[in-house]
Protein backbone atom coordinates (compact mmCIF):
# COMPACT_ATOMS: atom_id res chain seq x y z
CA UNK A 1 0.00 0.00 0.00
CA UNK A 2 1.20 3.39 -0.74
CA UNK A 3 0.03 7.10 1.45
CA UNK A 4 -0.36 10.13 0.48
CA UNK A 5 -0.71 12.89 2.40
CA UNK A 6 -2.88 16.25 1.40
CA UNK A 7 -1.42 19.04 2.48
CA UNK A 8 -2.77 22.64 2.49
CA UNK A 9 -1.56 26.25 1.30
CA UNK A 10 0.71 26.16 4.25
CA UNK A 11 2.01 22.75 4.22
CA UNK A 12 0.16 21.43 7.01
CA UNK A 13 -1.03 17.62 7.00
CA UNK A 14 -4.95 17.68 6.36
CA UNK A 15 -5.55 14.09 5.76
CA UNK A 16 -3.53 10.80 4.41
CA UNK A 17 -4.68 8.60 2.18
CA UNK A 18 -3.98 5.11 1.12
CA UNK A 19 -3.86 3.54 -2.48
CA UNK A 20 -3.24 0.40 -3.78
CA UNK A 21 0.70 0.06 -5.34
CA UNK A 22 -0.47 -0.78 -8.32
CA UNK A 23 -1.52 2.78 -9.11
CA UNK A 24 2.09 4.38 -8.79
CA UNK A 25 3.63 1.69 -11.71
CA UNK A 26 4.75 2.95 -14.81
CA UNK A 27 4.82 1.31 -18.03
CA UNK A 28 8.13 -0.63 -16.82
CA UNK A 29 6.48 -1.74 -13.38
CA UNK A 30 8.18 0.56 -11.61
CA UNK A 31 6.90 3.03 -8.55
CA UNK A 32 6.70 6.32 -9.45
CA UNK A 33 5.09 8.88 -6.87
CA UNK A 34 3.54 11.39 -10.00
CA UNK A 35 1.22 8.29 -11.24
CA UNK A 36 -0.39 8.24 -7.47
CA UNK A 37 -0.63 11.63 -7.79
CA UNK A 38 -2.74 11.54 -11.02
CA UNK A 39 -4.44 8.75 -9.56
CA UNK A 40 -5.70 10.89 -6.79
CA UNK A 41 -6.76 13.65 -8.33
CA UNK A 42 -9.25 11.52 -10.80
CA UNK A 43 -10.81 10.27 -7.27
CA UNK A 44 -10.83 13.66 -5.21
CA UNK A 45 -10.72 16.01 -8.22
CA UNK A 46 -7.68 18.78 -9.06
CA UNK A 47 -6.78 21.11 -6.72
CA UNK A 48 -5.20 19.31 -3.90
CA UNK A 49 -1.54 19.09 -3.13
CA UNK A 50 -0.39 15.73 -2.64
CA UNK A 51 2.87 14.62 -1.10
CA UNK A 52 4.22 10.72 -1.00
CA UNK A 53 4.49 9.23 2.49
CA UNK A 54 6.48 6.05 4.13
CA UNK A 55 4.70 4.61 6.94
CA UNK A 56 8.23 3.08 7.52
CA UNK A 57 9.83 6.40 7.41
CA UNK A 58 11.69 5.53 4.96
CA UNK A 59 10.69 8.29 2.80
CA UNK A 60 10.48 12.16 3.72
CA UNK A 61 12.05 11.27 7.30
CA UNK A 62 8.86 10.77 8.95
CA UNK A 63 5.29 8.88 8.57
CA UNK A 64 3.33 11.93 7.63
CA UNK A 65 0.24 12.57 10.11
CA UNK A 66 -2.47 15.23 10.26
CA UNK A 67 -1.63 18.62 11.76
CA UNK A 68 2.45 17.59 10.43
CA UNK A 69 4.09 20.10 8.42
CA UNK A 70 5.60 19.18 4.86
CA UNK A 71 8.91 20.93 4.82
CA UNK A 72 10.08 21.06 1.22
CA UNK A 73 13.34 22.32 1.30
CA UNK A 74 14.38 19.65 3.77
CA UNK A 75 12.03 16.92 2.11
CA UNK A 76 10.85 16.32 5.27
CA UNK A 77 7.16 15.62 7.15
CA UNK A 78 8.15 17.18 10.55
CA UNK A 79 5.35 16.67 13.88
CA UNK A 80 3.84 19.73 15.72
CA UNK A 81 6.49 21.49 17.52
CA UNK A 82 6.34 19.45 21.48
CA UNK A 83 6.96 21.83 23.97
CA UNK A 84 8.20 25.07 22.87
CA UNK A 85 11.70 24.56 25.50
CA UNK A 86 12.49 21.72 21.99
CA UNK A 87 14.74 22.23 19.29
CA UNK A 88 14.16 20.41 15.95
CA UNK A 89 17.33 17.60 15.19
CA UNK A 90 17.85 18.28 11.49
CA UNK A 91 18.95 14.72 10.91
CA UNK A 92 15.56 13.17 12.20
CA UNK A 93 13.34 16.16 12.03
CA UNK A 94 11.96 15.14 15.02
CA UNK A 95 11.60 17.78 18.24
CA UNK A 96 14.13 16.64 21.12
CA UNK A 97 13.98 17.96 24.80
CA UNK A 98 16.69 20.02 25.96
CA UNK A 99 17.74 17.76 28.78
CA UNK A 100 18.36 13.61 27.23
CA UNK A 101 15.13 11.48 28.74
CA UNK A 102 16.97 9.36 32.06
CA UNK A 103 18.02 6.20 32.25
CA UNK A 104 15.09 4.33 33.71
CA UNK A 105 14.34 1.57 36.26
CA UNK A 106 12.18 -1.48 34.56
CA UNK A 107 8.92 0.29 34.97
CA UNK A 108 9.72 3.38 35.92
CA UNK A 109 8.61 6.27 33.34
CA UNK A 110 9.00 10.21 32.77
CA UNK A 111 6.88 12.74 31.93
CA UNK A 112 8.36 16.46 30.43
CA UNK A 113 8.06 19.01 32.86
CA UNK A 114 7.94 22.90 30.48
CA UNK A 115 7.83 24.62 33.51
CA UNK A 116 10.78 23.20 35.11
CA UNK A 117 12.52 21.67 31.78
CA UNK A 118 13.23 18.70 33.49
CA UNK A 119 12.27 14.86 33.40
CA UNK A 120 9.49 14.23 36.02
CA UNK A 121 8.81 10.67 37.81
CA UNK A 122 5.76 9.28 37.16
CA UNK A 123 4.22 8.39 40.25
CA UNK A 124 1.73 5.25 39.52
CA UNK A 125 -0.64 4.72 42.80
Amino acid sequence: MAHFARIDKNNIVQSVHVIDNENLLNEHGEEEEVFGIAYLNKIHGVGFTWVQTSYNGNLRKNYAGTGFTYDSERDAFIPPQTYDSWTLDEDTCQWEAPVTYPDAAEGVSYDWNEATTTWDEIEYT
